[in-house]
């Protein structure tokens, strides 16, 4: 408890306010009546910079001795933080100089740059940042401003949790998204203070969840930078901040792991209810908070907050986010269908479907007796997959579900009707290479002139990483030598040879 009374001093002493503002906690009307509880939306995404990180980074700097302060700060960071490190330091009077990823979008860079901040263009991930950031920091004699590791930056953080509780009367619990752990840490610390009934429960994506693997090995682990997610960017960390686990492991009640779809539905779900677009991170603990309520069904309405930690998304992310909410929410369905390549066949797959709303068909004649169609339907949240798919069955159709499969959703969709000519041996692969130029020149350099690609497919998402579908002419065999070749180059990669919507629709 005297650690947290450390902290909660901390907290009431911190200077946020002279940048940051405090922001409202909003009832979400639509998600409460989808989930017969009270929810409220903390809304973060309306500080100056669209999120939180403003609070922690000022509070930091504004610690600092005028010795310090001469001498200028660093910091690594692709977005929130980096924005949040320059407004404070313009405010301040501080040289600020932060190291970005070489694929960092170029909305993220120049609002830094507008914001006065010296910008350094290094390395593809926040690893090769931090590490370049750090060099710099002892060659030059700049202070560190870490986005989540530090006392001060965690207090800062912690006058969130400190809003909610003078906005809110006594919430049953409040969710919180997961990176680092510097926002959960400082709003756990408060609120456990003074309201320890109070439930904290953490929100990760489910390919970056290192607070959840944390706790559950009961020591803080690093994950492996191959399992990472890159979708919900603001959180893809793969290890949890050593002091903000010293306060999780005692002050966190739960952690809850979401999808991609899920997280894309949360944004949908944040703007029905506010008209603001949530970036994915920004989005997670709304989604994490969907998800708790629905594996906790009780009779008793609960009051939950839910905090909605940013808003800095490219526009450009839209299209892959609408494409992708309607199976979050569990309202669309994906399924090949193989149905007879004859004429009449397509009215008598519709009538099969009845009233059931087609959000997706995609199919192009390839000869033989069998078309295979890639078809998305609307379903009733909580409808079984499966049951819809054995109403096909029963009808007579080879049906495979396709919903959970990223090569289907990501590559394939797109693809459809784009078959191998001939009988070439193939191997195939999905891959996550860093968006920036010369990127993709570099994937074709490093497989040399000794494999021939038999098919590739690429869309721009608007995000840091762009992804790739392709296929190599080899035997299986070959396949050990090629994963040579892929992993000079590397790009992260998974095999998806025998992916059964490759089967379906692009053999």
């Amino acid at each position: 408890m005297g650690k947290l009374e450390h902290y909660v001093k901390k907290i009431l002493a911190s200077r946020v306010y002279d940048v940051a503002v405090e922001t409202p906690l909003q009832d979400a009307r639509n998600i409460s009546a989808r989930l017969g509880h009270r929810v409220a939306l903390k809304r973060e995404d309306l500080q100056p910079v669209y999120s939180f990180k403003l609070r922690g980074s000022y509070n930091r700097m504004a610690q600092l001795s005028d010795a310090d302060r001469a001498r200028g700060v660093i910091a690594a960071s692709a977005g929130n933080h980096a924005q949040g490190v320059a407004l404070s330091a313009g405010k301040l009077g501080i040289k600020a100089h932060i190291v970005m990823g070489r694929n960092t979008p170029s909305i993220k860079v120049d609002a830094v740059r507008n914001l006065g901040a010296r910008v350094v263009l290094h390395g593809d991930t926040y690893q090769h940042a931090a590490e370049h950031a750090a060099k710099l920091a002892d060659r030059r004699g700049y202070v560190w401003v870490h986005p989540y590791d530090d006392v001060d930056v965690i207090a800062g953080q912690g006058t969130v949790g400190m809003e909610i509780m003078n906005q809110h009367p006594g919430p049953d619990a409040i969710f919180v998204p997961v990176g680092g752990g510097g926002l959960i840490a400082g709003i756990a610390a408060y609120v456990k203070y003074l309201r320890p009934r109070t439930r904290i429960v953490g929100v990760e994506s489910e390919g970056s969840a290192c607070l959840a693997a944390a706790l559950e090995a009961g020591r803080r682990v690093r994950l492996p930078y191959d399992s990472l997610d890159l979708f919900a960017d603001g959180v893809s960390v793969a290890q949890v901040g050593r002091e903000p686990f010293k306060i999780a492991r005692n002050c966190v009640d739960s952690v809850v792991t979401v999808s991609i779809d899920e997280i894309c539905a949360a944004i949908k779900d944040v703007f029905d209810d506010t008209r603001a677009v949530a970036e994915p991170a920004g989005a997670l603990a709304v989604a994490g908070l969907k998800k708790y309520a629905e594996r906790n069904r009780r009779s008793r309405s609960r009051q939950f907050v839910a905090v909605v930690s940013g808003a800095n998304v490219n526009f450009d992310r839209l299209r892959h986010i609408s494409e992708r909410a309607e199976l979050g929410e569990h309202r669309e369905a994906i399924f090949g269908v193989t149905i007879p390549e004859e004429q009449g066949s397509f009215r008598r797959f519709c009538r099969t479907l009845g009233k059931r709303s087609v959000t997706e068909f995609n199919y192009r004649f390839a000869g033989g007796d069998e078309a295979h169609v890639y078809v998305g339907l609307e379903v009733e949240p909580g409808e079984d997959r499966q049951a819809v798919a054995d109403s096909l069955a029963r009808a007579g159709y080879r049906v495979t579900d396709m919903t959970g499969n990223e090569a289907a959703k990501l590559h394939v969709r797109h693809m459809v009707g784009g078959r191998a000519f001939g009988s070439k041996p193939e191997l195939l692969y999905r891959f996550e290479f860093p968006e920036r130029p010369g990127a993709l020149l570099r994937f074709l350099n490093g497989l040399g002139s000794r494999w021939n690609i038999t098919m590739f497919h690429y869309r721009n998402h608007g995000s840091a990483w762009g992804r790739v579908f392709a296929g190599f002419e080899a035997q299986a065999n070959e396949k050990a030598r090629l994963a040579t070749y892929l992993d000079r180059i590397g790009y992260r990669y998974w095999e998806e040879t025998g992916n059964p919507a490759v089967e379906l629709f692009l053999r």
